[in-house]
């Protein structure tokens, strides 16, 4: 805990963070927010080329970083992964739960079984299974923080004519709130801090670039135009613009924060 104001609260160093779906985006962004501030960084992610890319940007900036390739919806990929991390590091300080994915929109009462499931799968099991397998470290060292990537679609309801967004990703999204709290009520004795971020529009990302979701630049016009409109501060984010949140929340200068879900959202909640 920090014992006086410095910017030595935000730094990192001798930290190791572990972030799920580092090969593009968001995961992107914060490993190489991490790995600025002096935090030792595990990139993992499903696939590999976008993960070593992301591990090549952090170290070329002059920080720490490796890659292990994991299926977050898989049990056994993710006890992998502790393993791998008891046997090189033994610790980690900070977990972003980053990975997610979409199926595009689908109303509920057309929504197939199997898109339900997957979605579920990566963007609430994925959470649960990753927070359970490296939890451990947490409790041994008395220390650390759990970043949880929900969504503004965990938190209100979205247009059904706004693409990407289903009630499959709107439930397991609200599913990562509740487990975040929870967490963080039963560990928060233990040193440890659970708090989720809530995402609004930031364009950059894959989440709605799944084969589903069809969309052709005119409806992307469209869309983005009314995003524009809808939102108090009349823009869009940039995936970037979320680095200094992660920062605060991986950090001592949030050492009094958890249970907490923060919308980055410019506005879109407060209307």
């Amino acid at each position: 805990m920090a014992n006086a104001i410095s910017r030595q609260m935000f730094q990192l160093d001798g930290r190791v963070a572990a972030v799920t779906g580092a090969g593009s985006g968001l995961g992107r962004v914060f490993a190489r927010a991490l790995g600025l501030y002096g935090a030792a960084v595990i990139c993992t992610d499903i696939a590999s080329a976008g993960n070593e890319e992301t591990a090549a940007i952090v170290t070329g900036a002059g920080g720490k970083a490796r890659t292990f390739i994991v299926d977050v919806a898989d049990e056994a990929a993710v006890d992998a992964l502790a393993a791998d991390i008891r046997k090189r590091e033994n610790r980690v300080d900070v977990l972003v739960n980053n990975a997610g994915i979409s199926t595009g929109k689908d109303l509920l009462h057309e929504l197939p079984v199997e898109k339900w499931d997957r979605v579920m799968a990566v963007n609430l099991r994925g959470v649960f299974l990753c927070m359970r397998a490296l939890l451990p470290f947490m409790l041994a060292q008395r220390r650390g923080s759990i970043i949880n990537l929900s969504s503004i679609a965990g938190l209100v309801g979205v247009d059904p004519q706004i693409p990407a967004v289903s009630s499959n990703y709107s439930a397991a999204k609200a599913g990562v709130i509740g487990l975040t709290r929870e967490a963080a009520a039963e560990y928060g004795g233990h040193g440890i801090r659970v708090n989720a971020i809530a995402p609004g529009w930031h364009l950059g990302t894959k989440l709605g670039r799944q084969p589903s979701i069809k969309a052709n630049p005119e409806m992307m016009k469209a869309f983005v135009e009314r995003l524009r409109r809808d939102t108090p501060l009349a823009r869009t984010g940039e995936p970037e613009e979320l680095a200094g949140l992660a920062i605060y929340l991986a950090s001592d200068a949030s050492s009094f924060v958890t249970g907490q879900v923060i919308a980055h959202d410019g506005g879109w909640t407060a209307w």
